[in-house]
């Protein structure tokens, strides 16, 4: 029975390195300082209200942080923010130490420089889904940059258009 469950999940990660998707970093600080992850799950679900949902998994060291944080921001990234995307991927690393570039916005998340956009979220939402956590936030603020190529992540790497 394991084996099925393995080929199946195999075979389920396989199937979506077909589709690409657009890449994002979300970041928190629930008064640990600030954390944040590289996120491919990423979706609009409603306008009125502006609503956005995301995955993380249990076992991300940036979980913790997103449970227990009232607030986030998403950072939708461009085709110049590839090494960003891979700081905010790798485990065990200063995420937000050199080069990475960050301020506080005056409510107090950690918001990186020069994302094509973010988004300040109120999280409403925590819903547990197999090994992660879906997060469903309401969107309190917007800041948009000039408009640039998307990065996107296919087939388990990071692509300009």
């Amino acid at each position: 029975m394991t084996i099925t469950v393995s080929a199946e999940a195999d075979l389920f990660r396989k199937a979506f390195r077909r589709h690409a998707a657009g890449v994002a970093v979300v970041t928190a600080d629930a008064g640990r300082g600030a954390a944040g992850v590289t996120v491919t799950s990423l979706a609009s679900l409603s306008a009125e209200p502006p609503l956005l949902s995301f995955s993380v998994l249990a076992t991300a060291s940036a979980w913790p942080h997103l449970r227990d944080a009232g607030t986030a921001v998403v950072h939708l990234l461009g085709a110049g923010h590839t090494e960003l995307a891979r700081t905010f991927a790798t485990s065990g690393i200063d995420r937000f130490g050199a080069p990475t570039r960050w301020r506080r916005l005056p409510t107090g998340e950690p918001v990186l420089d020069g994302a094509a956009a973010w988004l300040r979220v109120v999280i409403e939402h925590r819903h547990p889904a197999g090994a992660a956590h879906l997060v469903i936030g309401r969107v309190e603020e917007i800041k948009l940059a000039d408009l640039s190529a998307p990065l996107l992540y296919h087939d388990g790497a990071f692509h300009t258009l």
